[in-house]
């Protein structure tokens, strides 16, 4: 009679192990681990670097050579200093001297040369390497390459002191005008009604050279040209696709920094065309003839067909003229009008410059 026994530790005999592949699995060499974690190291996308507590390269993956542009038989024997520009020599002391304390370095940020010369932005992680007696004889290190984060970093504290620049000059330019216009209005709803198309025209002028917010063009500040302020402005007062206003000569290149004086000066001249002027009437007609020489631009405003042969002329001036005699001066630009049976011609004269560059 055939005895069965049963095991009570569970276990299956060797035999039926091995037929599973139990066995197979726990006999595999160690070398295999070892390969498998060098095959890890060189195919890494980040650079993998080990040296010598003398600071000498001992190992050098393809991340690195791709990385610092030296192959590994240039690398591997030289001081890990070749890689650290000379600003930058005693970051090396202090890492090793902290290696050898057993204290790894974790997102260390800082700035390496490359064979090239060219100097990169990386971020280090650094570990001690022990032997197999736990004695720390080298260190690990991995750099990653970080100089597009910091570009976009860079890029987006330029936007906004961008940002914060043109809020600040937004809000001065609003006081100014809040405070000319409270000298001359007489009732609330004057100072209102002045407040609210000066700032409808700003609004039209910065839209114009507000920076992209994505693409190549990301953080750019976009300059505008003298037609199209114009005609930003004047596009209120088109009817039914009639010519009314009509621009002429050679368009001049505006800078951001330039737009919201020049927005405010020819918003009172249109403003006035519309009260008083050829903009007022049916058939009236406004033509801006622009023309540069030498540094001097030259912009004839002719108004034709309005009926108003005399200047609206208050017992004082007014908040209008105001304005435009404090634009005028900041632009140092010299202005004269003349008035004709058919209308009203305004010549203005302004350096070049002024529409290019900060006073």
């Amino acid at each position: 009679m055939t005895k069965f026994v049963k095991r009570h530790d569970g276990n299956l005999p060797s035999e039926r192990l091995r037929q599973r592949g139990v066995g197979q699995k726990a006999a595999q060499p160690v070398h295999d681990a070892a390969a498998l974690l060098a095959a890890i190291v060189e195919s890494s996308d980040d650079a993998i670097v080990s040296k010598s507590l003398l600071g000498i390269i001992t190992t050098w993956n393809r991340g690195a050579e791709r990385l610092f542009g030296y192959t590994a038989e240039e690398a591997v024997g030289q001081p890990i200093t070749m890689l650290i520009p000379e600003d930058r020599l005693q970051e090396e002391p202090a890492i090793l001297a902290r290696i050898q304390a057993g204290e790894p370095v974790d997102h260390f940020e800082t700035i390496r040369r490359r064979k090239d010369g060219s100097l990169l932005d990386i971020s280090l992680t650094i570990s001690p390497i022990r032997s197999s007696d736990g004695a720390i004889i080298g260190a690990s290190k991995i750099a990653r390459d970080i100089s597009e984060r910091k570009r976009a970093a860079e890029h987006q504290e330029l936007l906004l002191r961008e940002m914060h620049h043109r809020v600040k000059n937004l809000f001065a330019v609003t006081g100014s005008i809040i405070t000319l216009a409270a000298r001359t209005a007489q009732t609330p709803g004057d100072l209102a009604s002045a407040m609210m198309d000066r700032l409808v025209a700003l609004s039209q002028a910065h839209e114009m050279t507000l920076p992209s917010f994505s693409g190549g063009e990301a953080f750019q500040e976009k300059s505008t040209s003298l037609f199209r302020l114009l005609s930003a402005l004047l596009s209120p007062y088109e009817e039914h696709g009639a010519g009314r206003w009509h621009l002429h000569g050679e368009d001049i290149s505006v800078s951001a920094e330039r737009v919201t004086r020049l927005a405010l000066l020819f918003h009172e001249y249109a403003t006035n065309a519309v009260k008083y002027g050829s903009l007022s009437v049916a058939d009236g007609r406004l033509d801006i003839t622009v023309s540069v020489r030498s540094d001097i631009c030259e912009i004839q405003w002719l108004e034709s067909k309005s009926h108003v042969s005399t200047r609206h002329e208050p017992g004082k001036p007014g908040f209008g003229t105001k304005l435009e005699e404090t634009i005028i001066r900041s632009l140092n630009a010299e202005v004269s009008r003349e008035w004709q049976p058919g209308g009203l011609v305004i010549r203005l004269s302004i350096p070049h410059d002024a529409f290019t560059s900060a006073r």
